[in-house]
């Protein structure tokens, strides 16, 4: 269902565990090096010098946003900062409470363990971490049937690192026990081109100007994992079409040739905006109907492809349906059959 999602260059999500090698070199490692997101890093600054001179693990911490946007990176620069190891484990990856006794049990006073899509992390499992987090002990089972019993084992001061998509999710007893949560907010155009800039010196990219990486910049629709991917395929193009020398033309050469337009939509993105623009006149219309005439599945369109341009205001959702929006509208030439404000309100 989401194969072509994972294909499509301007996606947030992780293509290949290739393309995730590849950009360990470009991650930061410590809060200097961090670009964006100021408050967070502010936050994180202060509660980790308080944590190291009291010479406590650092508090647990609830990350959530958009895909892409450095929740992993940010939890090796924690562990980093606070001068321990981190453990990386998944919510899908613990189906039953036995699973977190390893990790637990492996853990050194002031470590990290980092759980991605934490939301996902069935109720037994997540009915046991409770006690690692608050007290630092789990109950582990050492017999089974009428003659069971369980002995306490104290473990490590540790920090739990949570990481989420879809907060929304995370269980309210859960939510309660991280001490810090923050939401991770799309980079601005000038975030972007720094990381950029500093991308592009780690990888080595002889560029004829610092503003020209101010391109792919803009087009990376917000994400620093997808500013990343952009510039290694500059860089595979520059070097085979231009001796290695990034100009603007260039950039300009090889994003088309991926179908990245001036404001990062690609070619499916332009195709929904075209279908509901023409065959259902600007809409509204249902996101069945629109996934029918384009062939696609629904879900594809309202997980990869609607975030975007509901973002960049080209499509809202009315109570009647997809509504394309004038601006929508006129990035993909298409008219607006009709222009009545009420379908613009939100929907309840």
């Amino acid at each position: 269902m989401l194969a072509m999602a994972r294909e499509r260059i301007v996606t947030a999500e992780r293509l290949d565990p290739d393309e995730e090698r590849q950009n360990w070199s470009l991650r930061p490692t410590t809060l200097d090096e961090y670009i964006g997101q100021p408050q967070l890093v502010e936050r994180l600054r202060i509660a980790i010098a308080a944590a190291r001179q009291r010479g406590e693990p650092l508090e647990h911490v609830l990350l959530h946003g958009p895909p892409g946007l450095g929740k992993t990176t940010l939890a090796h620069v924690i562990g980093h900062e606070m001068g321990g190891q981190v453990h990386i484990t998944s919510g899908p990856a613990l189906t039953r409470a036995g699973d977190l006794v390893g990790p637990l049990t492996k853990l050194r006073r002031g470590d990290i363990l980092f759980v991605d899509e934490i939301h996902r992390l069935p109720a037994p499992v997540e009915e046991y971490i409770y006690p690692a987090m608050e007290d630092f002990r789990i109950d582990v089972s050492v017999d089974s049937g009428m003659h069971a019993r369980s002995i306490t084992l104290n473990i490590e001061p540790f920090c739990l690192i949570g990481a989420t998509t879809r907060a929304g999710l995370v269980s309210g007893p859960l939510r309660s026990r991280f001490g810090m949560t923050h939401h991770l907010e799309f980079y601005n155009d000038a975030d972007l081109h720094t990381i950029a800039r500093r991308s592009a010196r780690l990888l080595e990219m002889k560029c004829d100007s610092p503003e020209t990486l101010a391109l792919p910049a803009r087009r990376s629709r917000g994400t620093p994992r997808i500013v990343n991917r952009l510039l290694r395929r500059i860089r595979d193009y520059a070097q085979v079409h231009n001796g290695g020398v990034v100009t603007a033309a260039i950039v300009e050469e090889a994003l088309t040739l991926e179908g990245v337009d001036g404001l990062g939509l690609d070619p499916l993105d332009r195709k929904y905006l075209k279908v509901l623009g023409t065959t259902f006149g600007g809409g509204p219309a249902g996101v069945e109907a629109i996934a029918a005439t384009m062939s696609e599945e629904s879900d594809t369109l309202e997980e990869v492809v609607e975030p975007y341009l509901l973002q960049c205001g080209y499509l809202t959702r009315t109570r009647r349906g997809r509504q394309l929006t004038p601006p929508g509208a006129a990035h993909v030439g298409v008219p607006l059959a009709r222009a009545d404000a009420s379908l613009f309100e939100a929907p309840n």
